[in-house]
């Protein structure tokens, strides 16, 4: 650890050590991660919805053993890699459903920001337009595209401009967008089929068909962002697909399609978008990424599919995402600072409240004044240490917990969440010690 605080983020370091979240782990198997000291952790974050297959499926580590015990041509440059076709097949024909045309093509990269940047580049190269449109709370990336469609300044802060000629409107006001769009002025909406770090925020019924039929007719590409919400996460293999209709011109997923592995992303896009970018033999090579299609990327992609498929993890997820959230509205009825529970599949969120009381009022408005994250983490620390839970709460709603654990999670997992964030609720109602937690973090935070 001393290596890591001298020469990579020793800010990170001392925010795990406040947070008391700064444990060595030694063994993460499916939901359950074992500390050096012992303990096991349920993972109910996910890596931010990585390990949908859970942590270090036999089945995907069986496949990417074989893939290396191959000695093949794992990143080669002047070859065609047969893999990364399949994979792409594969996604195509999830992305589609039962619709016999729609998404044919698929550009790979490693990360969720880069698919991003790369649906912002072909927007604009198939619409000869500049502006970009996205959802006000939206959380697409940190690469300075993606950073120009999220409207939050804490993520723009000293990164000089970003790109110009972008627009928010409210995510699910869909006369604010054709307002925008009815201008023709904007290349693409790139929106998430639902909100995950603005607070697990889900459209309203019929918002993406009526966003996907505005922008059609303005020509503004329809763009959805599947990073968090693709993969069957949320029961479905696009959250979108809970939406009949749903015809994008391209969809970014990544994060869980790595198997929580080897990193890759996948940029899926219609023949007209791929012919306006890929036009000519000259631009076969206009638009590519060093770890694009590499082999070892491409199997843990296909892997995680095949585990997520034959083990019938979207179906799954379903039913048990609606018993958990179930159990929970149950268990925290009746806490004035519970808001609301909702979510789709194994995608929820607790979204809190000010407290009535004056008692509480006085003490969650006064720590809250320190950084209005404090309460939510306080909730997040207890839960870690008093509970062996890790979760988090969401990056632009400090307010809303995040419930994301592996599809594989069990009853018995999910037994003890809802037993941990009762205990922690009824403590924040109850018990005095809670709302000294917050003070005894400030206090950690000025000595730091």
């Amino acid at each position: 650890m001393h290596a890591y605080t001298d020469h990579v983020n020793p800010q990170w370091v001392r925010l795990l050590d406040l947070l008391e979240l700064n444990t060595q782990y030694t063994r993460c198997d499916g939901v359950e991660l074992t500390t050096a000291d012992g303990r096991t952790i349920l993972d109910f974050l996910s890596g931010y919805c990585v390990h949908n297959a859970g942590h270090n499926h036999p089945v995907i580590i069986a496949q990417l053993q074989d893939e290396l015990s191959r000695r093949g041509p794992a990143m080669l440059q002047s070859h065609v890699p047969e893999l990364a076709g399949d994979l792409a097949k594969r996604l195509c024909a999830l992305a589609n459903g039962s619709r016999e045309h729609g998404l044919t093509k698929v550009f790979f990269a490693s990360s969720g920001s880069e698919g991003v940047e790369s649906a912002i580049k072909f927007a604009r190269a198939t619409t000869a337009r500049e502006g970009l449109l996205y959802a006000g709370g939206a959380f697409h990336g940190l690469t300075c595209g993606a950073l120009s469609i999220m409207g939050d300044p804490f993520w723009r802060e000293k990164f000089g401009p970003m790109l110009a000629d972008t627009a928010a409107v409210p995510f699910g006001d869909l006369h604010a967008l054709e307002q925008r769009v009815a201008t023709k002025q904007y290349a693409a909406f790139i929106v998430e089929a639902m909100q995950s770090e603005s607070g697990i925020r889900l459209p309203p019924p019929g918002y993406l068909r009526g966003a996907q039929k505005l922008c059609s007719r303005y020509g503004t590409l329809f763009v959805l962002d599947e990073v968090q919400t693709g993969m069957f996460r949320t029961g479905r293999f696009l959250a979108a697909q809970h939406e009949d209709g749903i015809s994008p011109d391209m969809v970014v997923l990544a994060k869980a399609l790595s198997g929580g592995l080897i990193p890759v992303s996948a940029l899926l896009m219609t023949e007209p978008v791929y012919n306006a970018v890929y036009s000519s033999l000259k631009r076969s090579i206009i638009h590519t990424s060093t770890f694009s299609e590499n082999a070892m990327a491409m199997r843990a992609g296909l892997a995680t599919l095949d585990v997520l498929e034959s083990e019938n993890l979207g179906e799954r997820a379903l039913v048990s995402g609606a018993v958990l959230r179930d159990r929970l509205r149950e268990k925290l009825a009746g806490f004035e600072m519970v808001k609301e529970v909702r979510g789709l599949g194994m995608l929820s969120g607790i979204e809190f409240q000010a407290p009535r009381s004056v008692r509480r009022r006085v003490a969650f408005e006064a720590f809250r004044h320190i950084h209005e994250s404090m309460f939510g983490q306080v909730i997040v620390m207890r839960l870690f240490r008093d509970y062996g839970i890790l979760t988090q709460i969401c990056g632009n709603n400090f307010m809303v917990l995040k419930v994301a654990p592996p599809l594989v999670a069990t009853e018995e997992h999910l037994d003890k969440f809802v037993t941990a964030i009762a205990g922690v609720t009824e403590q924040m109602h109850s018990s005095p010690s809670f709302w000294a937690e917050p003070l005894g973090l400030a206090r950690r935070v000025m000595n730091i």
